[in-house]
């Protein structure tokens, strides 16, 4: 979005409409918002309440914003995967907001994912077949665990504390967004092992197909950062994926997360 100065006070009606536009297209982005970490807070409780992250430490003065940074040796960038954020929680969050402080000077983009046009573009016969479905999600997935464990050490190294177990807990697959209504697809590669009541043998190839159909080109978008860009993504019905394409190069961000409800 253009034309929003988010460093000044936003009235009721603008914060309606900046939510009723946020409902609809999943996805805010606004550019040129070179926002203090204070007016960065300030912006996230437009949304929601501000969570603490469970794997990173946050910022000293604002334990509810956490700094992430890949560094020019680095190979791995966190999170690098598709995901929605931390449904191993039992109450996942809502949204998610990254403020671009440092940019490479090519790649790092993020991909979206649009999780209603997911689960509408399905056959009625499998949206019937999965509907009654829960996904088990866990933090320990081998797929993050590298980059996850790495900040875990980190965190532990640099006196704070860390969680010494693996989260796990169990949600539709197919859920129901609170505000709106609608149904969204709600399983992803990073987090989700198995369904409920089945093994994972058992579970994977129809998680296989789920997990390649959620994210066919035609439910996805790109977003290309400079510094100052704000993105906001509403985690109960899109996906996200950082792209992995500048080694060599620093990016720094600044994320907070946003407290959500139990999936339904």
């Amino acid at each position: 979005m253009r034309g929003v100065d988010l460093s000044k006070a936003v009235d009721d009606t603008a914060r309606a409409e900046l939510r009723a536009l946020w409902l609809e297209h999943l996805v805010l982005v606004f550019r040129d918002q070179p926002l203090t970490v204070d007016a960065f807070v300030d912006f996230a409780h437009l949304f929601g309440e501000p969570i603490q992250y469970p794997f990173v430490p946050g910022l000293a003065e604002h334990p509810m914003v956490i700094e992430v940074t890949k560094l020019p040796d680095e190979t791995v960038n966190f999170g690098g995967i598709w995901h929605s954020d931390t449904t191993y929680l039992e109450r996942p969050p809502m949204a998610s907001t990254l403020v671009a402080r440092e940019v490479p000077p090519f790649g790092g983009d993020t991909l979206f994912a649009n999780q209603y046009a997911a689960f509408d573009a399905l056959t009625p016969a499998m949206q019937e077949m999965i509907l009654p479905l829960r996904g088990v999600s866990t933090s320990g997935l081998a797929d993050v665990s590298k980059t996850r464990e790495d900040r875990r050490s980190d965190a532990a190294g640099a006196g704070h504390d860390a969680p010494e177990e693996d989260y796990e807990t169990v949600h539709p697959v197919v859920r129901t967004h609170p505000e709106t209504g609608r149904r969204a697809l709600y399983v992803n590669v990073a987090h989700t092992a198995r369904f409920d009541g089945m093994t994972e043998d058992e579970s994977q190839p129809l998680l296989q197909y789920l997990f390649g159909h959620q994210v066919r080109p035609e439910f996805s978008c790109r977003l290309h950062w400079d510094v100052g860009t704000i993105a906001l993504w509403d985690n109960r019905c899109a996906m996200h994926n950082p792209i992995n394409d500048y080694h060599g190069h620093r990016r720094v961000m600044h994320r907070i997360t946003l407290a959500g409800d139990r999936p339904v």
